[in-house]
């Protein structure tokens, strides 16, 4: 089984796990070993369910400006754990293909291959998504056939992805690429770096 096709089905565990209770609140329950690979991609999976629905929930016109305060810093802080779940990943396949020798010639991808994975689990949830409003019975038929092409258009995006990243992985671990991975250092989040937030002291 591809690492493509592994990460997909995972992402689909947890996206029907967080459904069973369908609350931004519900505890994650991991099923899998403490610190595996399986056990990041299940969090990265539940982590992105969780900010999916909080950004559901901000857009509510009738929403409470405190609470919707409140949910942006719970996005912001999704946003990092999600960042730093990536970082992770990333550093499971710099150990994964550390014995790998890169080929004369060998290139670099524009993208890491956890970035990729993180794109394939957001592609998780759209196609969730967009499947429930396909068959969403209160729907208007107009609404289902787009919402039904659309669909089409992510299964083929699903089925992309998922093809370039087992090629990727296969050119690193076969030195045609190799892995460079750079921190985002994402200087909102840092006190140090933020004016607005240094300029406080």
């Amino acid at each position: 089984m591809s690492f493509s096709t592994m990460s997909y089905q995972i992402f689909e565990k947890a996206i029907d796990d967080y459904h069973l209770e369908d609350q931004v609140d519900a505890p994650v329950n991991n099923p899998y070993e403490a610190k595996s690979i399986e056990y990041y991609l299940y969090l990265k999976n539940w982590i992105d369910a969780v900010q999916w629905h909080l950004e559901d929930i901000i857009r509510n016109p009738d929403i409470d400006p405190a609470e919707a305060l409140a949910i942006k810093r719970r996005i912001d802080k999704s946003n990092q754990d999600r960042t730093d779940l990536v970082e992770l990943i990333d550093s499971y396949f710099l150990d994964t293909y550390k014995e790998a020798k890169a080929l004369p010639g060998a290139t670099i991808n524009t993208e890491s291959p956890a970035w990729a994975v993180d794109r394939l689990s957001i592609l998780a949830l759209k196609i969730y998504h967009m499947q429930q409003e396909a068959t969403r019975p209160d729907a208007e038929p107009a609404h289902k056939a787009a919402c039904r092409q659309k669909l089409a258009v992510l299964q083929e995006q699903k089925k992309d992805l998922s093809s370039a990243l087992a090629q990727l992985l296969d050119d690193i671990k076969e030195g045609r690429k190799y892995m460079k991975v750079y921190k985002q250092m994402k200087m909102y989040n840092d006190p140090s770096l933020n004016p607005v937030l240094y300029g406080k002291k």
